[in-house]
């Protein structure tokens, strides 16, 4: 099976998939796409990626796009270590967790909603950082309550949680928020960046040169 990533080296998504990728063991190889340098506009890469964005997962020719479809279809095919539990309240509890990012933080923080703002609303550096900032303290305060007891988000081991939230609080970091008050989100953090295969699928390690 080949399997070929096309991601940005500091893109939340993207960060989610590599880590799947490493925690289960699954070889692929890097095809970076620079979101800086407009690349994910490419028609090279809407032909794999109809929305334009990273990441896609190409496994065998095929196409996969949607961090969270992404890492279900790694789920189904490369099933250990499990991201999502066979249990149905379990596995929604997870699935809550992990869209608590996935689809209240990200998505009115990436960089097409930034662009967006400066150019219908002329908002400039500091407001645009504002509102990053905001809408990752209005999720974490609420992620931080639906925490379990640790050492990860949802228990002893990681979960789709905790894909998202390594990459969310890196986010967070580089916008300057604080995260004092969040102990458990930073416990969960800290369970997950002690594991290799996280840390391999840092920025700052899959940076192309």
């Amino acid at each position: 099976m080949k399997i070929v990533l096309h991601d940005y080296w500091r893109s939340s998504a993207a960060y989610r998939v590599r880590i799947c990728l490493n925690l289960k063991g699954v070889a692929y190889e890097s095809a970076p796409v620079n979101l800086l340098g407009g690349e994910q506009a490419s028609a090279e890469n809407r032909a794999i990626n109809p929305q334009g964005l990273v990441p896609t997962l190409v496994v065998d020719g095929r196409p996969l796009v949607q961090s969270l479809a992404i890492i279900d279809f790694l789920d189904a095919t490369f099933p250990d270590p499990p991201m999502v539990s066979k249990d149905p309240f379990t596995r929604s509890g997870q699935l809550a967790r992990a869209l608590v990012i996935a689809a209240d933080i990200h998505p009115i923080d990436n960089l097409r909603v930034l662009k967006r703002l400066e150019l219908q609303f002329g908002a400039d550096q500091v407001a645009r950082d504002d509102w990053y900032r905001h809408w990752i303290v209005e999720g974490l305060w609420a992620l931080e309550a639906m925490a379990g007891e640790g050492p990860f988000l949802g228990g002893e081991s990681p979960d789709i949680a905790d894909l998202c939230l390594v990459p969310q609080l890196f986010n967070a970091r580089r916008f300057d928020v604080a995260l004092d008050a969040y102990p458990k989100l930073r416990a969960a953090e800290a369970a997950s960046l002690a594991l290799p295969a996280v840390q391999a699928a840092a920025p700052d390690r899959v940076r192309p040169a």
